[in-house]
């Protein structure tokens, strides 16, 4: 999987006397395999960038190619399918939804996707005694601590085997034994199975561990380095 941004922009409140411009004109180039970092400062253009390449937000101008498909001119519907079979999305707040159990919220992304029900409990129990979570299947999230919500959100990015995760300042509610953990296993994912990593971040113990750190500010690419 092969991630293109082209002259990507975002302005809001473009109508008006004060337009504000998230990202601007932003190209990037990320190869398959990658575990890349993108960081700057709160309002930097992070969050806007990852939800225009994952399809959540829609740009002002420019493109977004995935493998040398264009999302940025797939219909709403088109857009859905692409995304939940394509992207798995971790976020600082994890997102689960609260009334299913741990198993349930793994389970429920494969049955959008229309798989068996044997097989979605059989993935999901895989992946989530291969975060460490094999003794809390049935718990819900409200019964779990913050890293066991993140690693059970990570599972469920991965359980319709996408081509890569954007994961948007996953670490922020975690302390440094959560976080060494789950960097731990997103890194050993990344080599064992080749998939993609893109991070928001401005955590340093996350930009340790990134090979490579784009740096953006003011919604503009100022450094692009490997690590």
């Amino acid at each position: 999987m092969t991630l293109e941004i082209r002259d990507l922009s975002k302005i809001y409140n473009e109508d008006t006397e004060f337009p504000v411009a998230a990202v601007d004109h932003l190209s990037l180039t990320i190869e398959a395999g990658e575990f890349v970092a993108i960081m700057g400062p709160s309002g930097s253009g992070k969050t806007t960038l990852l939800n225009m390449v994952g399809g959540i937000d829609v740009p002002t101008s420019g493109e977004v190619f995935i493998d040398a498909e264009n999302i940025s001119a797939l219909s709403q519907r088109e857009l859905i399918a692409f995304r939940r079979d394509n992207i798995g999305f971790v976020f600082q707040d994890y997102s689960l939804l609260p009334v299913l159990t741990a198993l349930e919220n793994v389970e429920f992304v494969m049955q959008l996707q229309g798989r068996a029900a044997a097989e979605c409990s059989q993935r999901a129990k895989q992946l989530l005694e291969r975060v460490g979570l094999a003794e809390h299947l049935h718990k819900v999230p409200a019964k779990l601590s913050g890293g066991q919500q993140q690693r059970v959100a990570v599972a469920r990015a991965l359980a319709p085997q996408p081509r890569f995760i954007i994961a948007d300042e996953p670490t922020a509610n975690l302390d440094a034994h959560s976080t060494a953990e789950l960097l731990d296993m997103m890194q050993a994912l990344n080599q064992q199975e080749h998939t993609t990593f893109i991070f928001s971040t401005h955590d340093p113990r996350v930009i340790d561990r990134a090979k490579r750190v784009v740096v953006i500010e003011d919604g503009r690419v100022v450094e692009d380095r490997l690590s």
